[in-house]
């Protein structure tokens, strides 16, 4: 199974106990601000053990982020092909999130970097993508502090939104692996 360090982190697969302090994440406003909406525990459970299901399944996928003598568990960061059809799918995005006390200590960068370094020295990927919603100035961020580039021709409509989701439109990330 495949883990990932940095100097402060875990990026590990994900384990039960990870359940409980992910459904408060999934629950927390300030967390769900710019996603389609809050998760029940039950949702949220049941999206931990597709995450599990698909690290155990193919060694990679989002992985739960620990803090090294700290915090058991603070969110995921990893890799995940999108299920839904857009101009830029398939692919594979890099994507991450945090519980809100967990923001602004570099974490979901230093997770972010050691993904990409996954994604194209191990996986030998030949691209990666990230994208969020327009408003979400902290994850664009993230996308270009780790080297992701603003594609404004990839700006979308999220399909799994409604024409009327205040949500809906999204930017695009892109980053060829270096040659």
């Amino acid at each position: 199974m495949t883990i990932l360090a940095t100097a402060r982190l875990l990026l590990r697969p994900w384990r039960e106990s990870d359940k409980a302090p992910f459904a408060a994440l999934n629950a927390d406003p300030r967390v769900t601000a710019t996603l389609a909406g809050s998760l029940t525990r039950a949702e949220s459970d049941a999206f931990a053990d597709r995450l599990a299901a698909h690290i155990a399944e193919h060694g990679w996928g989002l992985w739960a982020i620990e803090v090294k003598e700290g915090a058991p568990f603070i969110g995921y960061a990893g890799l995940s092909r999108p299920r839904f059809e857009a101009a830029f799918t398939p692919c594979v995005e890099i994507g991450w999130r945090l519980a809100f006390a967990h923001w602004g200590h570099g974490y979901a960068t230093e997770a972010a970097l050691a993904v990409k370094a996954f994604a194209f020295e191990t996986l030998h990927l030949p691209e990666i993508v990230s994208f969020t919603t327009i408003g979400n100035t902290r994850s664009r961020a993230v996308m270009e502090r780790i080297g992701l580039v603003y594609d404004p021709n990839g700006d979308f409509d999220h399909p799994s939104l409604g024409p009327d989701h205040p949500l809906r439109p999204h930017v695009l990330y892109r980053l060829k692996r270096p040659t």
